[in-house]
């Protein structure tokens, strides 16, 4: 090996990089820092929690308040209003929501994105227990429930039995209840919780008539139970020298201790328990289905086509743990546990694994980012030859174990963004290995100096414009901090990963890059100088002069070149104006799993909600790609991310239904499950239409979810009725449905639908010494039932509770109703008798004697957000930009013309942003106002590219600042920056082409290719890498014109010498660019990229040098930095 030589770089004062650079080519540092760095990143990789998308954390809290018995408008005004104004008074709330129902009010506060939860929780609790002298009466309990992104379980264990006749749900669930506290035990589990099945209770089945025959009520039977259920330490007293506890009061053990329990003594005869009642210790009452059905893709099953009980234990992970870790313990255990816990019959399966899914995810991205990065060597090795290509190869895991370890430092996971800013920032971190290698390349070809001069020269030949373009595209990145709401912590590992990366980039370049390419690259060059030709490569000059050369020399061709410049970029913004390019914030993900919700109309029964949803779950099942369907009927399946945001963890009751679809691996189906979800929605909505229901086919979102992609929020003016806003919403919703390209249309409005009221005469009631009290007790415990005890058996994992209640077929119905007894109190009722007074028998009356039923409309819930009334309208968009539909929207409201015959809408290819409108007229009532940017996607697309556009605006004042700082001029950094929107010729028809070449129909609905959010994010990265390549071209003019050559040649040997690096910084961007294309999400950042850089290329070796020869062909220097001419010229 050659001795390095101890010489400096020429130049009476080397700057700090020159030295660094000596210092590593002098020393061994450089293996040092290698080893050093690759130990570093492989302890990152392990260390750094893995999961599949960025954890965004969005304070928020359910405040559920009771209050039986009020009307809805009185809940409304005297309950969920004042408590809204408390917690409106909270610093850092965003919004409050409530819905406010008969008898009870949910209302909701959440924080501004990126507020502490535990600080905001403490807030909240302050605020109302600081203020509970001001809840009314009425108010019998509230709680407040928090929630957050770790309470959303990670895995879904599902236990079902094949053989329902001797293992049924209730035995599942008994089953899942020791589970639940194994799996509780396992380290760094967080909440659990079991779905379905019916849980173990001791229902006593009141008999009416039995009860009336032995003059015992209800009631009698209540009081009893929880005055004979009763056990107490007494005390204690000693006796010959010995101290004795005595308890007092005895429990039930035992369903036959229980039915002989005194309740009531008529006649001087004890009335027992089981002569009134019929007492079942088993399942409670059914109030929900839970099954699990198998489709085509599921290969481990031969067990027929039916649905089989299932229930589910949810288990989420605690805050920071790393979820593959987590749930790979929950397997294991699981695995264990089926040995001892499972009988014959009883199966499980995992329904949902996140930590398999982030893994797989990572997996999938580190895959591809090898991928890319052989793609990129190979290129580099093709272009400048094997020795080059493995120093540029050597610099990419140096690199990012580098960013890696800071990222870990940060407290970011690895998830698919941080992932994807290392797959982005490829093509951007080898830049500074390629423009150092193919400069060293050069200068070694040369031969005009020894190996280590030659190194140490086209370094620092190439230094500054490295540290300023790097310092460029840093620039471009960070003001991605900007972005706010939901979509800030989910863009934050980008915006730090990049500008890190290409830090850790320029560290690399200037410290291991040098030292590995004298030893690599060495043997290449001789120790005589070349001819003074050699320095630029002659194809090249004759190629690039003869594109470049004859633009200079006219003027004409000059200005047309700058006009067809200006028209192309003016068409390609007129794509978006034309719709020809959709706009919107994600694309949709490539999951494996779906989810369909259920509405039937209110009133429907729990088996007929049930029978819904199996047709429906059938047409799911019969798809190939389908592994497993679960269903959930009158009960909402364990919550994801996006049903937390939707509060579906809320719906329950006999009218809904839901059903989720686990589908194959992706590398196993040949369509997306997007694609998937088209291609079935159409079979799914001919069964909702046929059963009167309507349904949701939900799709998990990739990044921030929302109400719905379009949502509108009906207001009305003080003092306009709600029911004016309900009609509004169903004014709105009926316009929705009406527009082609939308589905799920559904409102917070619900169904009329009718209910009983039993009005108690106050005379007859009075007469016989009955309290309205009792009566609606009574009826309360005949429909919902009363738990009156708890029956005490040492074993039981949950509560036993003892449930009166009267048997489904005698309650069903007014007429067991009106037979029901109740009591009267003693004292009431007097009777007069020899002048004076005395109470009268207690009398034992029929409800059917006190009141009557009457029939009324049901009550309606009443919704706020921020204290003003509102009602929603939901809708999803499909095969179309959420933003088109509203503007169509929009404008047809107050229109008064038809567009099309016949009530038609305008046809969509017809529609543009500068012709918004369907030509579906229609109106609203007056005081009415709809927004439609409050709240859906359209909200956070508004936002995130506002954002982006402000982060873009901050970029490009940064980089100016940048270029001012190095060109010492204002009107040269505008000539490099002239590229930068330019790009938007490359990427707007890019897209248009992507369109037009794929993206067709499924079956009825349109699959476009959408510009979105991370478009946008690689527009900026274009702009980065834009910017780079001028710096680099105009930095080898400015070394031209210090020789004194002139401008015209200048330009033309500047554009030959650097084409080949420029050429090499597109190409490995764009190549590196490719394996993101195979991603739903970010392919849109990948299409970008390439698009863009095909473009911004052409225009850095043409258009720049055009422009700069324009603008400085007459002045004095050319341009050149004051001072320059000595400086560059050695």
């Amino acid at each position: 090996m050659d001795a390095p030589s101890s010489e400096p770089t020429k130049g009476d004062s080397p700057s700090f990089f020159a030295r660094v650079v000596d210092l590593f080519l002098r020393t061994n540092l450089a293996p040092l820092l290698i080893v050093v760095a690759l130990i570093a990143g492989a302890a990152a990789i392990y260390l750094t929690p893995r999961e599949e998308e960025p954890q965004i954390v969005v304070p928020l809290a359910d405040v559920v308040v009771s209050a039986p018995g009020l009307p809805v408008e009185e809940i409304e005004r005297q309950i969920a209003t004042p408590l809204e104004k408390l917690l409106m008074q909270i610093d850092g709330v965003e919004h409050v929501y409530s819905a406010s129902y008969p008898g009870r009010a949910i209302v909701t506060v959440r924080f501004f994105v990126g507020e502490n939860r535990e600080a905001s929780l403490v807030k909240i609790y302050n605020k109302i227990f600081s203020n509970t002298d001001s809840i009314p009466p009425d108010v019998t309990s509230w709680v407040v429930k928090p929630l957050e992104i770790d309470d959303v379980p990670i895995v879904i264990a599902t236990l079902w039995s094949e053989r329902p006749d001797q293992v049924d749900d209730h035995a599942l669930r008994r089953i899942a209840e020791e589970l639940e506290i194994e799996l509780q035990a396992i380290e760094d589990t967080n909440r659990t919780e079991i779905v379905g099945g019916r849980p173990r209770v001791v229902r006593v089945e009141l008999q009416p008539d039995s009860l009336s025959a032995r003059r015992t009520s209800p009631l009698d039977v209540a009081y009893a139970l929880g005055v004979s259920n009763v056990r107490q330490p007494a005390g204690s007293f000693d006796y010959l020298d010995q101290n004795f506890t005595v308890d007092a009061g005895r429990l039930f053990s035992n369903a036959e201790q229980l039915k002989n329990t005194v309740v009531n003594v008529v006649d001087g005869t004890p009335v027992l328990l089981r002569d009134v009642a019929r007492v079942v210790d088993g399942p409670e009452e059914r109030t929900s289905y839970s099954w699990i059905g198998f489709g085509p893709a599921d290969g481990g099953n031969d067990i027929g086509d039916d649905f089989f009980p299932a229930v589910h234990i949810a288990i989420a992970k605690q805050k920071g743990a790393n979820a593959v870790w987590v749930s790979e313990r929950i397997r294991d255990r699981l695995a264990e546990l089926a040995k001892t816990h499972l009988p014959e019959g009883v199966h499980y399966r995992i329904t949902r694994d996140y930590g398999e899914t982030a893994n797989d995810k990572v997996n999938e991205l580190l895959e591809a980012l090898t991928v890319a990065i052989v793609i990129v060597v190979g290129l580099i090795a093709y272009s400048l030859g094997w020795r080059a290509g493995l120093v540029v190869a050597a610099a990419v895991p140096i690199t990012f174990a580098l960013t890696l370890i800071i990222n870990y430092g940060a407290g970011y996971t690895i998830n698919r963004v941080t992932l994807f800013a290392l797959i982005l920032s490829l093509g951007l971190v080898v830049d500074d290995s390629i423009v150092g290698v193919e400069n060293i390349h050069r200068h070694l070809a040369m031969r005009r100096q020894s190996a280590l001069d030659a190194v140490r020269s086209a370094v620092n030949e190439v230094l500054p414009p490295i540290v300023m373009a790097t310092l460029a595209v840093i620039v471009s990145f960070l003001p991605m901090m900007l972005i706010t709401g939901m979509m800030g912590p989910y863009m934050r590992p980008m915006a730090l990963n990049v500008p890190v990366a290409m830090l850790m980039s320029m560290l690399v370049a200037i410290t291991i890059t040098p030292w590995l390419a004298y030893r690599m690259l060495k043997g290449t060059a001789g120790e005589s100088n070349a001819e003074e030709g050699a320095e630029i490569p002659p194809r090249l000059y004759r190629a690039y002069a003869a594109t470049l050369g004859p633009l200079l020399d006219s003027r004409a061709k000059t200005w047309t070149l700058l006009a067809l410049t200006l028209a192309l970029f003016l068409g390609a913004a007129f794509l978006a104006a034309m719709r020809a390019v959709p706009l919107k914030m994600l694309p949709f993900d490539n999951k494996n799993e779906l989810q369909v919700l259920i509405d039937p109309p209110e009133g429907t029964t729990l088996e007929r909600t049930d029978a819904i949803a199996r047709r429906l779950a059938e047409v799911l099942r019969r798809a190939p790609e389908v592994t497993d369907v679960t269903l959930y009927s009158g009960l909402a399946s364990p919550m994801d991310f996006n049903g937390l945001v939707r509060h579906y963890y809320l719906r329950n009751g006999a009218n809904v239904a839901d059903i989720r679809v686990n589908l194959v691996g992706k590398r196993d189906r040949e369509m997306q499950s997007h694609e998937i979800a088209l291609r079935l929605r159409k079979d799914l909505e001919g069964i909702a239409g046929a059963e009167g229901t309507r349904i949701k086919v939900i799709e998990v979102p990739p990044g921030p979810p929302v109400l719905a992609t379009v949502t509108a929020e009906v207001y009305g003016a003080p003092g306009t009725p709600y029911a004016k806003v309900r009609e509004a919403a169903r004014a709105v919703e009926a316009r929705l449905r009406a527009e082609p390209g939308v589905s799920d249309v559904d409102t917070t409005v619900e169904d009329d639908s009718e209910r009983y009221l039993f009005v108690v005469d106050q005379e007859k009631a009075a007469l016989s010494g009955v309290a309205a009290e009792d009566v609606a007790k009574t009826v309360t415990m005949a429909l919902s039932g009363y738990d009156a005890a708890r029956m005490h058996e040492p074993g039981e994992a949950k509560p036993l509770n003892i449930r009166l209640r009267l048997p489904r077929d005698t309650r069903s119905g007014l007429a067991p109703l009106r037979g029901m007894t109740v009591k009267g109190r003693a004292g009431i009722a007097k009777i007069r008798e020899r002048g004076g007074v005395r109470d009268a028998p207690v009398p034992i009356v029929r409800l059917g004697e006190l009141g009557a039923f009457h029939t009324l409309s049901n009550e309606k819930a009443i919704y706020h957000k921020d204290l003003k009334p509102v009602a929603f309208v939901y809708a999803e968009s499909v095969g179309r930009a959420p933003a088109a539909i509203v503007a169509d929207v929009v404008s047809d409201l107050g229109s008064t013309n038809a567009a099309e015959p016949g009530g038609k809408p305008r046809p969509l290819l017809g529609r543009t942003y500068l012709v918004n409108g369907g030509g579906l007229p229609w109106a609203l009532p007056p005081g009415i106002e709809v927004r439609w940017i409050g709240e859906g996607e359209l909200k956070i697309t508004v936002d995130v590219f506002r954002d982006l556009g402000i982060a873009f605006g901050v970029a490009l004042i940064g980089i100016y600042l940048i270029l001012v700082y190095q060109t010492a001029s204002y009107a040269m950094p505008l000539i490099l920056m002239i590229s930068i929107p330019l790009t938007l010729i490359g990427i707007m028809p890019g897209f248009w082409l992507l369109n037009a070449l794929s993206g067709g129909p499924i079956g009825s609905y349109l699959n476009p290719t959408f510009f979105t959010a991370t478009a946008m994010i690689g527009m900026i990265a274009v702009s980065g890498i834009a910017v780079r390549n001028a710096i680099l071209l105009i930095e080898f003019l400015h070394i031209a014109l210090a020789r004194g050559t002139n401008l015209r040649e200048a330009l033309l040997q500047a554009g030959a010498v650097r084409t080949r690096a420029i050429l090499l910084t597109a190409g490995t961007a764009m190549l590196a660019a490719v394996p993101i294309t195979l991603d739903p999400v970010f392919s849109g950042l990948a299409w970008a990229l390439i698009f863009g850089l095909l473009v911004s290329t052409a225009f850095t070796l043409l258009v720049v040098p055009v422009t700069y020869f324009l603008v400085y062909r007459d002045k004095p220097n050319h341009g050149l930095p004051a001072g320059g001419n000595k400086e560059m010229a050695q």
